[in-house]
Formats: C-alpha cells, structure tokens, sequence
C-alpha cells in the first residue's frame, strides 16, 4: 500500500503539473498569436524580420504586463534558425532543434517548466530563478501554415509555490486515502484474524476431545484384550484340568481293558477308540497351550520371547534367530507385552505350518518410541493363504484388534527375495496406561 500509495501520489502530482503547465503555456501561446504573430507575417517570405517589426516585438514585450514576466524570448526559422531575440548574441546563430521545437514546428504548444539545460538557453539558465520555456507556432495569417516559432522564458516563481502546493495536496489525498484503505483493511484483518483464532481454539478444544475420547476408546480395547486373555486362560486351565483330564483317565482303563476284550473285531474298536482319545486329547493340549500365557508380569519381554523362540524350534527341529533390541528400556507396560506375545506366538506358528520353519526370525527394536516387532520366513510368502492360521494361536484377524486397540498397526508382507514379514508397529507414546 505504501508503494501504491507513493506512485499514485507522484503520477497525481505529475499530472496536476503537466496540466497547470500547460494551461499557462496556452495562455501565453493565445496572446502570442493575437499580438504577435501579425507582425511575424514577413517571415512567411522572408529569412528575417524587419527592423520595425523586430522593434514593435520588443516594445510589445517590454511595455506589456506580459513583458513584466517575460525575460527572454526567441523567434526561431525551421532550420534552426534565430531570426529575433532578447539577447542580440543568439541572433543569426544556428542550433540544433530540441524535441519541443520540432513539435512546435508541426501546430503543438509546448512547455517546460524549469528546464534550462539546452546550449542555446545559457543566458537565461544564468538567471537563476524558475522560468516557464514557452513554444508557440507562428501561423501565416489565412493559410494556417507555421511559419516560426515563437520561444519565451516566462519567470515562474508563483508557478512554482502553486506546483509546490498542488504536490503537497495531492500526497496529502493519497495518503489520505492510503490511511483510511489501510484501516478498514486493518479492521477486516483484525475481524477474520480474532475469527480464525476461535476457530483454531475451538478445533483445539476438540482435538482434546477426540484424543480423550480415543484414549477412552484404547484403554477399553486394552481393558477388553486383557480380559479376553484371563478368560482364554481360564478355559485353557479349564481344558487341561477338566476334558484332558478325563480322556485321560478314559485311555487308561481303555488300556486296563485290553487284556479281558478278546481278539477279532472287540479288540480292533477297542484301539480305534483309544487312537481317537490319544490324538483329541493331544489336540486339546496344543488349544490350551496357545490359549495360556507365561508370566508376564515378572519376566521381562525379552525373556519371554526367547523362550517362545526356543519352545518353537524345539517343536519345529529349526533354530530360530532372535534379535532384540530395547535401547537400554528395561520392560515394557503388561499390556504391550501381552501384544508382542501374542504376535510373536501367531507369526511363529504360521511360519512353523506354511514356511516349514524356513529361517524363522524374531526381531524386536525400539527406536525414538516406536517399537517394531517383525516375525520373518523363507516360506512361500503372504499370497500362499496362510495370512490367517489359528493351529496354536489366535489367528490375524484377532491380533489386528489387540494391536489397533494399543494405537499400533500390524502387516503381512511380502519379503524381497522370497518369504514373509509379520511386522507390528507401536508406538509407546501413544499407550494408555
């Protein structure tokens, strides 16, 4: 606005200078033509005046009121020539002509206001005072053709202060109305910027809200996998101290009634019985197994993992790798490590029935917070619909829920080079506690 406000106020003040300019100068142009142009007509067949002509000039010029502000003049031929002057060493000189002349030549009046700076305008620029440079055309009285050019150096003095006043008003108007643009603007800004401001604390207030509301949401997650787990524990318990328990002692007086069941088909129903009670009470074992937990409480993560690690390759006959690093953490809050259980223990199992415990991995890292937990094998790799195996373990669809309810993300990828990656990602900051 300042810059818009400084060219508008120059381009006003400019104008208002060329106007008044040239108002005067039309001014003196009009008395140049009704006075002195009729005694200029000779020079529409001649290069000079006459002497009575160039006397009456002088007389008309220095006897006039006009004369009282004129204090030079020039009459000037088409080549550059000086025919007449007030200053009698100028005359008969030749100069090239300024662009004003050459516009007068062709009908145009024309000014300048201070500009003394051509090499025929010597004398006056040595005056010293502002001066109004004048240029009328000289017309042949019924043809209208030009015949001279008539120069005057009119004093400016008052023209000047005038120009000086019409500056300052001007700037005054812009600035003016600069101030008052600026304000409202200032006001409108000021509105919109206390608008944006409650806007922003409302979307704040509500932010705080919905972290709130999610942290609630999280910890009844958290709460709910937590109780989901005592109750698969229990019935874990439940399995191994009741059914089991049962079908054991079954298979044992199964054995106990071998020796009185005959040879022939008796004894053959009799061992297909005691195979099936064998193999159901094997299957309800691996269920309860997958459905208890260690001690989570008072093992740290890492030792938990490493023995699920070693339970694995002992029942797969393949080692598997693990590498864990916390960054000098000491333990993670139960819950997290209920999930990092539960997530090894599922991608374990599926790599031990889809990757024939190929390479199995177990990398556990902590960097700036987020803990990445990655289960890898050389098996067939995500595609091979092995993405949601529940034998041992709870299955991906229910570890999803588990992990999301902590603020984390769990995947099945693809790795490079064959083999897939079970990769969860949590953030510890994010964990309500």
């Amino acid at each position: 606005m300042l810059a818009a406000m400084l060219s508008v106020g120059f381009w006003v003040a400019r104008w208002i200078e060329d106007v008044t300019v040239r108002n005067t100068a039309n001014a003196t142009a009009l008395y140049m033509e009704s006075f002195i142009a009729p005694l200029m007509q000779d020079l529409a067949t001649q290069e000079r005046l006459g002497t009575a002509e160039r006397l009456e000039i002088n007389r008309l010029i220095k006897e006039t009121a006009l004369g009282e502000r004129v204090v030079s003049f020039k009459i000037w031929r088409e080549d550059g020539l000086i025919v007449d002057a007030s200053n009698p060493d100028v005359v008969g000189q030749r100069f090239d002509l300024t662009q004003n002349l050459r516009l007068a030549w062709d009908g145009q009046v024309r000014a300048d206001f201070d500009d003394t700076r051509d090499s025929e305008d010597a004398a006056e620029n040595a005056l010293g005072v502002p001066l109004l440079e004048i240029y009328s055309p000289i017309r042949e009285l019924g043809s209208g053709k030009v015949i001279a050019v008539a120069e005057f150096y009119e004093v400016a003095t008052e023209l000047k202060d005038d120009l000086i006043v019409a500056r300052f008003s001007s700037f005054a108007a812009v600035a003016a109305v600069t101030w008052a643009i600026g304000l409202t603007l200032f006001a409108i800004v000021l509105r919109g910027s206390r608008t944006i401001d409650a806007q922003i604390f409302a979307l704040r207030d509500m932010a705080e809200r919905n972290t709130a509301l999610r942290r609630r949401i999280q910890g009844a997650a958290a709460r709910f996998s937590a109780l989901n787990d005592q109750t698969l524990r229990r019935i874990g318990a439940d399995l191994h101290d009741g059914p089991v328990q049962l079908m054991s002692f079954a298979t044992l007086r199964l054995d106990a009634l071998r020796k009185d069941v005959s040879e022939g088909r008796g004894r053959s129903e009799l061992e297909a019985i005691e195979a099936s009670l064998r193999e159901a009470i094997t299957e309800l074992r691996n269920i309860s197994r997958g459905m208890s937990l260690p001690d989570l409480e008072r093992k740290p993560v890492e030792a938990l993992l490493r023995e699920l690690a070693a339970a694995q390759a002992e029942r797969g006959g393949q080692p598997v790798a693990v590498s864990i690093d916390l960054a000098g953490r000491a333990d993670l809050p139960g819950e997290v490590k209920t999930c990092l259980y539960r997530v090894a223990q599922e991608g374990l199992t599926n790599g031990w029935r889809h990757a024939e415990s190929r390479e199995l991995e177990l990398r556990l890292r902590l960097v700036d917070a987020v803990l990445t937990l990655s289960v890898l094998d050389r098996g067939p790799g995500a595609g091979s619909g092995g993405a949601s195996g529940d034998q041992g373990g709870l299955g991906l669809a229910g570890l999803v829920d588990r992990v999301e309810s902590l603020g984390g993300t769990i995947r099945l990828l693809d790795r490079p080079g064959g083999g897939a990656e079970l990769r969860m990602e949590l953030d510890l900051r994010e964990v309500v506690g």
